[in-house]
């Protein structure tokens, strides 16, 4: 089953940015936790994985033109 574009240009360019947003943040964080500033615990670790997950899952999203959450029959306000 092909997936369609079920986003217009201003959801393309917020997820696009938000994603990149939050992978700069997750690069930033495990640069923190590689030099010890930030305690090694299971909030800290967790926190980086979702932060590179959300950040490439929106990056994809606004590549690709398709919104999971709009697949899923969610209503977005964007």
């Amino acid at each position: 089953m092909a997936r369609e574009c079920n986003i217009d240009a201003k959801g393309k360019f917020l997820r696009l940015v938000g994603g990149s947003i939050s992978l700069t943040m997750a690069f930033i964080a495990v640069g923190l936790l590689y030099f010890s500033i930030l305690p090694t615990n299971w909030l800290t670790v967790s926190s980086t994985i979702g932060l590179f997950g959300g950040g490439a899952l929106g990056i994809y999203e606004g590549w690709s033109g398709w919104c999971i959450a709009r697949a899923m029959g969610i209503w977005t306000p964007i």
